[in-house]
């Protein structure tokens, strides 16, 4: 089964938190053991794990990125202006893939799934979702 989430974002580099629909799709699905692959469309965009407790390790995720991966210094900011934003999603990957185990999403207690916006803020970024079935 696949899907997509739209989400829109609302500031240049910011984590949003998906999980909730991820696990709405997974849920809809009907899929009881398998996994869900979550890729993000857009050469400007990423998908990460991280903490869901703290926002404040959401912060530190976008403001180690923006020290390691200033913003005006690369070659295709000549075109852009985004260099930034596409080192930073090809670094932290369009895509993760997470278990589902007894229909549920197989993330630990401090995990949630984040959508990574490097080149915002966008009126829609859209988020597709393949469920596949091991059983």
């Amino acid at each position: 089964m696949q899907d997509t989430i739209q989400i829109s974002t609302h500031r240049q580099n910011a984590l949003y938190d998906i999980t909730r629909q991820v696990r709405d799709s997974v849920r809809k699905s009907g899929v009881r053991n398998g996994m869900v692959s979550v890729y993000a469309q857009g050469a400007t965009a990423a998908i990460m794990i991280q903490e869901n407790w703290d926002e404040s390790v959401q912060t530190d995720v976008v403001n180690l990125l923006q020290k390691l991966i200033p913003h005006g210094v690369w070659l295709h900011d000549a075109q852009d202006d985004n260099g930034d934003a596409h080192l930073k999603a090809g670094i932290v990957g369009p895509s993760e893939t997470i278990p589902i185990i007894d229909g549920e999403l197989g993330l630990s207690t401090w995990q949630n799934i984040f959508f990574c916006e490097f080149d915002g803020p966008r009126s829609q970024r859209k988020i597709v979702l393949t469920v596949v079935n091991s059983d």
